[in-house]
């Protein structure tokens, strides 16, 4: 477990949004599977909850548009000094901003953009609300990853923006960046190749962790949802990937085995 600074270097992945079709089955969901309970949150973009784990915030989910079908997903939100800034930065290194920068009912301030491959992420200007208050215990954040078909491309467009430090995995058969800030890990980027899923394209995903890897992909699956890929042993902990009832995938890992 790690108790997380008020103040996160920009760059930092700070927060994890889901904005969902249904909100009260998501809020059923993710409460029955991490034991997750929640509170009313910043309304600028409409119903929106903040998801707590005694009493400490862990992510949000809001309702989305009825009106627009969009897929389901989890967003990552990068940490920033100045919302207008980074975005303008962003579009400056040849990526996009869809939504604001907007301010968040005095929470903070942000903005949802595409990175040149096509992934969406978000950025925060914390005021009143600084992100996620702990990660790396069970039910809370564990790591955020950009999947992507290929790294070393993407990567320049993250350090032009962010400041990160790259270091490429040692393996020469495995594409895998991870992203620092001071010399600290706080991301990664994955190169997946042909094997970049055609649904979803390239994408942040967000990980989190569990007890039990096994039996939190046995209890998805009875709350409704979707195994992806299969528990399994990696370097980091055993992890799956997993979808909720609506679509949206995520990871969960035993970062302790």
């Amino acid at each position: 477990m790690t108790e997380v600074p008020s103040r996160r270097p920009p760059g930092t992945p700070c927060w994890v949004s889901l904005m969902a079709h249904n909100l009260d089955a998501a809020q059923e969901f993710y409460g029955a599977l991490f034991g997750w309970e929640f509170h009313e949150g910043p309304q600028h973009l409409g119903p929106y909850v903040r998801a707590e784990l005694g009493g400490r915030q862990i992510a949000g989910i809001g309702d989305g548009p009825k009106d627009r079908h969009l897929p389901v997903s989890w967003t990552t939100l990068l940490a920033c000094d100045d919302a207008d800034v980074t975005a303008e930065l962003i579009r400056e290194c040849g990526g996009t901003v869809g939504v604001g920068p907007l301010d968040a009912d005095h929470e903070g301030r942000m903005a949802v953009a595409v990175d040149p491959s096509g992934a969406v992420f978000g950025i925060w200007q914390a005021q009143r609300h600084p992100g996620a208050d702990v990660i790396g215990e069970p039910g809370t954040l564990a790591w955020n990853e950009l999947v992507t078909r290929e790294s070393s491309t993407v990567a320049k467009f993250y350090t032009d923006v962010f400041g990160y430090e790259t270091e490429p995995e040692a393996a020469a058969d495995f594409d895998y960046l991870t992203l620092r800030l001071k010399g600290r890990p706080v991301a990664g980027i994955h190169g997946v190749g042909q094997s970049l899923p055609r649904d979803r394209g390239a994408h942040w995903m967000t990980y989190f962790a569990v007890a039990d890897t096994d039996a939190a992909t046995r209890r998805v699956v009875e709350l409704g949802g979707r195994v992806l890929q299969p528990a399994r042993d990696s370097g980091y902990g055993r992890l799956a990937t997993v979808a909720d009832p609506e679509g949206a995938v995520f990871t969960v890992i035993d970062a302790a085995r």
